[in-house]
């Protein structure tokens, strides 16, 4: 087995800058690449491409064996190439396979034009569960003309990351799931982790397409953990004497339900929960099959949109001024997407009310969907003003706890703020 002493990362998104980043902090001599010039620019100049906590301090630490590059065959003189573009969803719930296609053949032909044999390709793209089988390493093994697990190996190894925590995440996660093609392969990911990360977490090995099942599975139990808060928190304020907060602790004390992400709030949202759960039920009907957990969680994940809609609705009429603080989908990040706050903005003001939104990382700058807004940019006016008829918090900012907003003002909070 080869030890992985240097390493590529293909795609300087939210997550590849970060893997890049803690991969040279960690002591590996990595190089990143990207077609952004802009991102290439700021990554040799030791600054960050992307906004995330940490990302700034991290590029300096290991500033001294980070560089980026446009040229794919660069990655040819590193052990390991890490693919991380993006892998949108299509129509039917599946994931697209394009970007990680037109990242991964430069560098197989590039690997080969090198005759360098033993290089690991590993994909840290979630992918529909059998395109690395079927689709990704059919075309690694047209482009180098060898054998994958010979001459070279396939892994598929996501990351189970928060935005906002991606630096801290990738350090020291719960697990690290490697899907293998060889053995050989395996071993020497496993060992780079053992280096890499901060603390001793689980690496589970398994064939790839026991991996790729593992990694929507994950994070589709998670929002079925969501759904059910939200529709046991939906029951509760049928009944005015009943305390979700209090009902909730109580069930989260059973060890066999526990209560992480047993909180009384609203819809999930985000680039993978969503996604991921209906890449899962999309699998299923691939099969033959049907998933109805997954599918459940799903509606009754726009049911909570559309029950916090009909909330406010109710309590405002058509022509009145609404303020949604919290347009990102989870604090410490700028991310809106499929978040309860835009949700609810846009519908809104499709009914005919003046929406006023503010967020403490998202704008209209690195949020081109925020401009149809009026974006609130002073918290503290909201003691004295008196044209606001309601404030609704939908993402839990531990600011927006402490907000002092004028008795004039009606305020919507269901996170318990």
């Amino acid at each position: 087995m080869n030890s992985i002493k240097s390493v590529s990362v293909c795609g300087l998104g939210k997550l590849g800058a970060c893997m890049a980043a803690t991969f040279a902090a960690r002591g590996f001599k990595t190089v990143g690449v990207d077609i952004d010039p802009e991102k290439i620019r700021k990554v040799n100049a030791g600054e960050p491409p992307v906004d995330e906590p940490l990302l700034a301090e991290t590029i300096k630490e290991g500033r001294e064996r980070l560089r980026a590059t446009d040229d794919p065959s660069e990655t040819v003189a590193t052990d390991a190439s890490f693919f991380i573009p993006p892998s949108p969803s299509l129509p039917d719930g599946s994931f697209s396979t394009e970007y990680l296609l037109k990242a991964m053949q430069p560098v197989a032909k590039a690997v080969r034009a090198a005759g360098k044999k033993g290089h690991i390709f590993v994909c840290s793209s979630t992918t529909t569960p059998g395109a690395v089988d079927s689709v990704l390493i059919p075309m690694l093994e047209k482009e180098t003309g060898w054998k994958c697990g010979e001459e070279f190996s396939v892994c598929y190894n996501p990351e189970f990351i928060a935005l906002g925590n991606v630096i801290n995440g990738l350090l020291e996660p719960d697990m690290v799931l490697i899907g293998e093609s060889d053995k050989r392969s395996g071993d020497a990911l496993e060992e780079f982790y053992r280096s890499y990360t901060r603390n001793k977490c689980r690496i589970a090995r398994m064939s790839i397409i026991s991996a790729e099942l593992t990694k929507i599975s994950v994070n589709s139990y998670i929002t079925m953990k969501i759904s059910f808060t939200n529709q046991l928190r939906m029951i509760a304020e049928q009944f005015p004497k009943a305390d979700i907060k209090m009902i909730l602790d109580a069930i989260g004390t059973d060890t066999r339900i526990g209560k992480k992400y047993l909180r009384a709030g609203l819809s999930f949202g985000g680039p993978c929960f969503p996604r991921d759960n209906r890449l899962l039920a999309f699998t299923a009907r691939q099969n033959g099959l049907q998933a109805p957990l997954a599918e459940a969680s799903d509606r009754v994940n726009e049911l909570t949109k559309e029950n916090l809609l009909e909330r406010v609705t109710q309590t405002v009429k058509p022509g009145g001024t609404i303020l949604v603080l919290g347009m990102s989908y989870k604090p410490d990040t700028y991310i809106t997407e499929e978040s309860a706050g835009l949700h609810l903005a846009q519908n809104l003001r499709r009914k005919g009310y003046r929406v006023l939104v503010h967020d403490f990382a998202a704008n209209s700058e690195n949020n081109p969907s925020l401009r149809e807004f009026e974006f609130v940019s002073d918290l503290n006016a909201l003691a004295k003003r008196d044209d606001v008829d309601l404030a609704v918090i939908c993402c839990p900012w531990p600011q927006y706890g402490s907000l002092k907003i004028s008795s004039a003002i009606k305020v919507v909070s269901t996170w318990q703020l």
